[in-house]
């Protein structure tokens, strides 16, 4: 089989591996200032080059090169990839996900409105199309709230608002740009992941993780990332199963990787839906779910797109339930001393310029927590540089 893997930004290497081992043909669309990256290059037949996404262009690019290669598959490898992918699929009438799915994994408008119509928990929002809906919100739900972008990643382009006043301001700042973002409640509580698999419209493998500082407080605090798995068998994981299984079968995620976020109410307890996505988390997540569960995302979601494509089904690999958690900080050195940290626990360490984290497991929960927040300490004394979060990712 023939598969174009689409992916803007330099990821997700083992499902090109992966995908080559299943036996299939891989070829990559990327960026023309990617191409020095460490693609796996043994496991990719043939690369494309754009130098930034015009959809006509690479539509016609597809085309003419499906003269000579029949294509049987278009993979988006990134969550800016998703809905451009989205419409590919509809231009070569391709089997997956298209325009209408695709825009519930990536709009947050989209995914708010289908979610609370299935009858999901969400925080309080509005759109920002009509003035007289906004200040309705805005009187009937107390503030602060968060003016978010529909379609960006992360926190970028996450601004907390604390008055009417304020908020109007921002609005007209933003001028015809306006109903590109939602407006929501802002709810203090705990931010957890479920990092999943569907096959067959059906979540056949997920963890359950929390972040121990919520990704906005990351970006705009300049802080330091943590997460941890939670321990399997408890009350609370059974809960976010079950929660992250309502949203994929709503939002029709048929086969593929998923990245879902919730929130925890601290007034409250009761949990909410944040966000989705139909890609592997972000932030070397993926890394710490393979070493709590022997599971490599990545390269799971490969031969699970190869046995939808084969007709063939798909069985999840046994795994554990071990308990990891991982801490990265931008760091003030280009290539941080880590040679201090040398504890057994760390089954990995990030190797990237001015970046310094770590990768820790262990059966006990609690170990796992005290390495983090001796590691942070640590970090945040003698390492940690912090940068102001952009309001778009390049």
């Amino acid at each position: 089989m023939n598969f174009l893997c689409i992916c803007t930004y330099f990821k997700g290497q083992d499902f090109f591996r992966y995908c080559k081992r299943e036996g299939n043909n891989v070829y990559l669309l990327t960026r023309k200032k990617l191409e020095n990256e460490a693609w796996p290059w043994e496991s990719i037949d043939e690369v494309f080059y754009i130098e930034e996404w015009n959809h006509a262009h690479v539509v016609k690019g597809i085309a003419y090169t499906f003269r000579s290669i029949k294509f049987d598959r278009f993979v988006a490898l990134d969550d800016f990839d998703v809905e451009r992918v989205a419409l590919l699929r509809e231009d070569f009438r391709m089997p997956g996900m298209g325009d209408t799915t695709g825009r519930l994994f990536r709009d947050k408008l989209a995914m708010r409105k289908e979610a609370k119509s299935k009858g999901i928990k969400v925080p309080e929002f509005t759109a920002l199309f009509n003035d007289e809906e906004v200040n309705h919100f805005i009187d009937r739900v107390e503030g602060p709230w968060l003016i978010k972008p529909r379609s960006e990643a992360s926190a970028a382009g996450i601004k907390k608002i604390h008055s009417k006043e304020e908020l109007w301001q921002v609005l007209h700042n933003l001028g015809d740009e306006r109903h590109l973002f939602v407006l929501e409640h802002f709810a203090p509580g705990d931010v957890y992941h479920v990092d999943s698999l569907n096959f067959d419209n059906k979540v056949v493998f997920a963890r359950v993780s929390k972040y121990l500082d919520t990704p906005y407080e990351v970006a705009h605090s300049g802080g330091i990332f943590r997460s941890m798995t939670l321990q399997s068998g408890s009350e609370e994981e059974k809960d976010f199963l079950q929660m992250n299984a309502k949203i994929m079968k709503a939002f029709g995620l048929k086969h593929g990787a998923s990245h879902t976020e919730f929130i925890k109410s601290k007034s409250t307890g009761e949990l909410y839906f944040l966000e989705t996505s139909s890609r592997v988390g972000g932030a070397n997540i993926a890394e710490m779910i393979e070493i709590a569960s022997g599971i490599n995302l990545w390269g799971e979601w490969a031969r699970i797109e190869t046995a939808a494509l084969k007709g063939k089904t798909y069985d999840v690999p046994k795994h554990h339930q071990g308990v990891a958690g991982i801490v990265v900080s931008l760091s003030r050195y280009e290539y941080p001393d880590t040679s201090a940290f040398n504890d057994p626990e760390i089954k990995w360490r990030m190797n990237k310029r001015w970046h310094i984290g770590f990768i820790v497991q262990h059966d006990s929960e609690q170990r796992v927590r005290t390495l983090l927040d001796e590691y942070t300490e640590r970090i945040a004394r003698g390492y940690h540089a912090s940068a102001k979060v952009p309001d778009k990712l390049e």
